[in-house]
């Protein structure tokens, strides 16, 4: 400061002045928040900051920033707003809420949070000859998926049970818990971080026959002590040991609903050991089922549908045209209107029937993580959705290296049948839906008749890191 008083008098002066005055004659006290912030992946936060004892401060200078004071958050000097020289990654995305300005409260809102903005802030205020400042830790969270819960098969005397999520900031904890609450243990749990910095999970255990077959699989973040559920009621007829072809069988038996080819099936199924010639002519079985299937759900009208952009989640981006959708981490400002999936990946197509037989083909893109199918008018829109026909929802599932139908359990499927464009077909006066393969228009899954109930019944798609297309 010697040095500096005899080649630069003036700067040492209102150095000296303004040492002094700061820590002599204080004028205000900067208050932040005492405890880390908390904010969730995708949506807003507020992080407050106000001036004690209460006083004006519309026309001080209010500077938010992280590590560097020229980088700015955010900047108010001179009455307005100054973001010219901004942080690119907070452009558009920061607001001084001034409501309060007058009694000195100074809050910051950050808009579609990211995993970047974790860190800390420092709430900056000055006045012409005095300043003072506040630091405190902004936490990011993101809840993720809710678990899906498939069963994959016999194993060491069991049932083998999957559960899976994935979207989770930051590392989830995974329980397994029966009817009573009581943890159950995992036969494994892996966790992996995608390239979006996100966590997805899988665990599976083993379900015995009379014990713990009512269970669910819970996914739980620990920042905001919050978590997700799903439960799953293993029937005692999954425990019996069937062939392969007993079940493609089965499988079938739920596509074709004639009663006679119905009675000779479950005669062969129930007398196996009277039904000698069942396994020997099974492959012209099949054919002649197939056969049927064809002539009794060929479809009556392709319907053109179109995406409708008001039920369209946030991270969705529909094409002008609304016939294509792609999931994009970036969260759009949209209205939050009741029409409007708030949670689930999901978009609504504008269409709905309520009579007759319609059909309409989706194509898969890219990804490994999509879902077509049905879903009433009233399905729910807000907060966790069952994607079930319990939920309203009707539809087959891509889930990594998984091929589901997404009934109650989910019914897995033989990753041999995924295709790139699948044909969703709707008999509104059967009650019955029907997933064909677009290419070879091999069946994939029926719903039966009566499933499907009475009312308004839309297209609907889940998009969880796909681009979904609806062919023309």
């Amino acid at each position: 400061c010697i040095k500096c008083f005899f080649t630069c008098k003036l700067s040492c002066y209102k150095w000296v002045w303004g040492v002094f005055f700061k820590h002599t004659f204080s004028k205000f006290t900067v208050i932040g928040a005492h405890d880390p912030v908390t904010a969730v992946l995708g949506q807003e936060t507020v992080l407050p900051c106000h001036l004690s004892p209460r006083m004006s401060a519309a026309n001080m200078e209010v500077r938010w920033f992280r590590s560097q004071f020229v980088s700015f958050v955010h900047l108010y000097r001179d009455g307005k707003d100054q973001n010219e020289k901004q942080m690119p990654e907070y452009q558009g995305r920061t607001e001084l809420l001034k409501a309060g300005l007058t009694d000195g409260n100074i809050p910051l809102r950050i808009l579609n949070i990211r995993q970047s903005d974790e860190g800390q802030y420092v709430c900056f205020v000055q006045d012409d000859t005095f300043y003072e400042e506040t630091v405190f830790e902004l936490q990011v969270a993101g809840l993720g998926s809710a678990p899906l819960i498939s069963i994959e098969g016999h194993k060491d005397g069991g049932i083998r049970v999957v559960c899976q999520s994935s979207g989770w900031y930051l590392e989830p904890v995974v329980l397994w818990r029966d009817l009573s609450g009581r943890h159950l243990p995992s036969l494994s749990e892996t966790k992996s971080r995608g390239d979006n910095n996100l966590f997805g999970i899988e665990t599976a255990l083993i379900v015995k026959k009379h014990s713990n077959q009512n269970l669910s699989c819970c996914i739980r973040n620990t920042v905001l002590n919050q978590e997700k559920e799903s439960a799953v009621y293993i029937a005692d007829s999954f425990f019996l040991r069937v062939t392969p072809w007993m079940v493609a069988l089965s499988v079938i038996l739920v596509v074709f609903s004639d009663e006679l080819i119905t009675f000779f099936s479950l005669q062969c199924l129930y007398n196996i050991e009277s039904c000698k010639t069942c396994s020997d002519h099974f492959p012209s079985l099949i054919m002649w089922l197939f056969l049927g299937w064809r002539r009794s759900v060929a479809p009556i009208e392709d319907v053109n549908v179109t995406l409708d952009p008001d039920t369209a989640h946030p991270n969705l981006v529909l094409s002008e045209d609304w016939k294509s959708v792609r999931w994009t981490d970036m969260w759009q400002r949209l209205p939050n209107t009741p029409e409007r999936f708030d949670t689930e990946l999901c978009v609504l197509g504008c269409e709905g029937f309520t009579s007759g037989r319609h059909c309409w083909e989706v194509e898969v893109e890219d990804g490994q993580c999509w879902a077509v199918g049905v879903a009433r008018e009233s399905v729910g829109r807000k907060g966790g959705i069952s994607r079930s026909p319990e939920g309203g929802i009707w539809a087959v599932l891509r889930w990594m290296g998984q091929f589901q139908v997404l009934t109650s359990p989910v019914t897995p499927l033989p990753l041999s049948w995924v295709p790139s464009r699948t044909r969703v077909c709707l008999d509104c006066d059967r009650g019955q839906v029907t997933f064909i393969g677009a290419g070879d228009e091999a069946p994939i899954f029926t719903f039966p008749p009566g499933s499907v109930p009475g009312g308004r019944i839309r297209p609907w798609f889940w998009a969880g890191g796909s681009r979904l297309r609806l062919c023309p």
